[in-house]
């Protein structure tokens, strides 16, 4: 009885849809690249006699880097080999056993992916002199002896990656090829300098920052508590490309089609998610982190990608600022310009409407078991500059995309390239995913009250609660400026409503309920506080009615994610304030951070309303540092609601330098941090890392 051990090896074959598996970028494997000698055909009459100083031969090959990099912008990298934009001109040398005849005939070949193919632009060969032709432009520089110096241009629309560089003497019957020589491989990249491809960027203050630069700043919180998280991107850093191009690979996406913009982002937006692709990282909304890292520990992209590009594994964890984060790195790492932006009061609407749907009881409280839509605090996402030459004119530029995984594009969690131009413009026709982030900026905020039945019944709409502001890092400094206007015109504006009334007749279903005046109006205060500290609410009732209201009120206090999603609920307040005819009243809560309830006060606040103190949400926070605050209020017929969400402030890093600020020279760091509760902090870790400086390392305070 034979065992299959014993069978003879069956050879591989790809029948069906391909007849061999799909050419890739992989790194970590040994390319069968062309043979050192290649005879011509047998029926191909030899180019001609040696030349008289006998056969050529080629003694080394030396790509330039110190001439190259400085006018590439890529002297950053830490990489052995060159690294190149497509569409502007490298040089390298080559030294051969004899100076160059007129009649000598050579040729450098440039190879990507497996089994390579001219047709497919994997395969490049750059001819010199008379037989020069080809898609990459070649010419002799330079004669110096036995060397000459090739000045060689990758097209606009070239292949992006590493490629493996040969060359080739073509004398008599055949070719003679150089070995292998991992030295000479060479990294090409998208070209922001180079007006001809499709990332190109005029201004050049703008290409230092959204290129060039590796550190940023994200913006979380709420508006008026705003938080700045430091993120280093560090596309420069050993090995980060190389990881970058292997997240390619992992996605089993053609070398063939990694020449083309659109296609790259998409595939990167869907790749940096693992939700269904085995991608970079694992997104995590809970409070627990005990299977990986809480995504709040994070301080840049450099750490992720390299263990990701290790180990093949999904990095646990991340939410969208981290999702954000590593992106932008995988962009700027490719020469793509690329930027992280922040909107605040993002809507996430599940109905696929223009409408973000909140529901209340008939007594006021939230119907939180029947409420599918949310409310972003923030939103992190990224921008990409690009031609779109496959839109019309107008709508280059800034492009949406997403790595965040929310909703499905094309069947996979990703989203973007979307025109920012045509999201202000209500033109949703044009691709991709334009209609969905048209609705995170846009959406009404529509109340309903649901009675005991299920019959919903919309009271109130408010058409400019959801996308309050949009920040990006400035190109100077660290501060943020606000791009909302790149997003949408001023509410209630004539562009304004032409904008919505355009994306309606492209699908987007708005909310059209008759909605009565209300002589009420209610509204909530709260002044950015630090973490551990009383929070002050202020509620205030105006009564634009002619007779007296009694308005009975509900106050609503949670711990939320920065997705709107509730933690925990801590307070439920009922109380009732009773407003002349025009005139308005205020209430006042204010509530302590600790870990009991002390007992209360009963004071007056400001106006007539009262205080009353209670030590009561920091128990309830976890890692959540959010609160969000509803009040709900009815008099006869009218119904008002106000939401408030403050961000806690959390203390800050103190950071100082000390020492000579000079290359291979020591200088000291120290980091300090107060705690400003007055109970100890335990299992605290300290991260700390910077590019070309420090490695990431922690410390751990028991």
């Amino acid at each position: 009885m034979s065992s299959a051990r014993n069978q003879p090896k069956q050879p591989k074959r790809f029948l069906g849809r391909y007849s061999e598996p799909l050419p890739t970028n992989n790194l970590n494997e040994e390319e069968d690249d062309f043979p050192e000698f290649e005879p011509f055909e047998d029926d191909a009459t030899p180019r001609g006699v040696a030349p008289s100083g006998g056969s050529l031969s080629v003694q080394n090959v030396d790509m330039l880097q110190q001439r190259n990099k400085p006018k590439h912008f890529t002297s950053e990298f830490d990489i052995e080999n060159l690294v190149v934009r497509r569409g502007q001109e490298f040089m390298m040398q080559v030294t051969f056993n004899r100076p160059l005849a007129d009649d000598d005939d050579f040729q450098v070949e440039f190879l990507i992916g497996s089994n390579p193919t001219a047709s497919k632009g994997s395969l490049v060969v750059v001819t010199f002199g008379t037989r020069a032709a080809g898609p990459w432009p070649g010419q002799i520089l330079e004669h110096q002896g036995e060397s000459v110096i090739l000045g060689i241009t990758p097209t606009a629309s070239a292949i992006v990656g590493k490629f493996r560089t040969y060359v080739a003497i073509v004398e008599g019957g055949g070719m003679q090829r150089t070995k292998r020589d991992t030295s000479t491989d060479l990294y090409l990249l998208f070209n922001a300098w180079c007006a001809e491809d499709a990332v190109f960027l005029a201004d050049n203050s703008e290409r230092s920052e959204y290129v060039l630069n590796e550190h940023g700043v994200i913006y979380r919180g709420s508006l008026g508590s705003v938080i700045n998280r430091d993120w280093v991107y560090g596309q420069f850093e050993k090995g980060v490309l190389d990881a970058c191009i292997y997240i390619l690979d992992a996605s089993r996406m053609p070398i063939y089609d990694r020449g083309d913009i659109i296609k790259i982002v998409r595939k990167g937006s869907a790749m940096i998610n693992s939700q269904d692709d085995s991608g970079v990282l694992v997104g995590n909304w809970s409070e627990d982190y005990s299977m990986g890292q809480s995504p709040t520990s994070w301080t840049g992209s450099v750490r992720i990608l390299l263990q990701y590009a290790n180990t093949g594994v999904p990095i646990s964890y991340a939410q969208c600022w981290v999702y954000a984060g590593v992106f932008n790195t995988f962009l700027r790492a490719l020469g793509i310009p690329s930027r992280v932006v922040t909107t605040f009061n993002s809507a996430h609407d599940n109905t696929g409407n223009l409408k973000t749907d909140l529901i209340f009881k008939e007594d006021g409280t939230p119907d939180e078991r029947n409420t599918r839509d949310s409310i972003w605090n923030y939103h992190c996402w990224n921008e990409v500059w690009i031609a779109r030459q496959d839109l019309p004119a107008g709508f280059g530029g800034w492009q949406v995309v997403d790595a965040t995984p929310q909703e499905t594009s094309d069947g996979l969690f990703r989203c973007g390239p979307s025109s920012v131009k045509a999201i202000k413009e209500g033109l949703l026709c044009h691709q991709y995913d334009a209609g969905f982030v048209f609705a995170e900026v846009n959406s009404d905020l529509v109340f309903h009250k649901r009675d005991r039945y299920g019959t919903l019944t919309p009271y109130r709409v408010e058409t400019d609660h959801i996308g309050l502001a949009v920040y990006t890092k400035a190109l100077s400094g660290s501060g943020h400026v606000d791009v909302i206007s790149n997003y949408k015109y001023p509410e209630g504006s004539a562009q304004d409503k032409a904008t919505m009334a355009r994306a309606e007749e492209y699908g987007c279903e708005r909310d059209h309920s008759e909605t009565p005046d209300s002589q009420l109006t209610v509204s909530v205060k709260a002044e950015p506080v630090l973490l551990g500290q009383d929070v002050s609410l202020q509620v205030n009732f105006t009564n634009r009615g002619q007779t007296v209201r009694t308005i009975k009120a509900h106050l609503a206090g949670s711990i939320v994610f920065y997705t709107g999603v509730t933690s925990s609920r801590f307070k439920d307040h009922n109380f009732t304030v009773t407003v002349p005819g025009e005139q308005s009243e205020s209430w006042d809560q204010v509530m302590g951070p600790g870990h009991g309830t002390r007992s209360c006060d009963q004071v007056m606040g400001p106006g007539h309303g009262t205080r009353s103190w209670d030590q009561e949400y920091s128990p309830h926070l976890g890692s959540q540092v959010s609160l969000s605050f509803i009040v709900t209020g009815k008099s006869d017929d009218d119904s008002v609601t106000a939401i408030k969400v403050l961000n806690l402030l959390t203390p800050k890093l103190t950071v100082k330098l000390h020492g000579d600020y000079q290359v291979q020279h020591m200088m000291y760091v120290n980091v300090s941090f107060t705690n400003p509760f007055s109970f100890a902090l335990e299992n605290v870790y300290l991260a700390m890392e910077g590019p070309g400086m420090i490695s990431y390392r922690t410390r751990y305070y028991r």
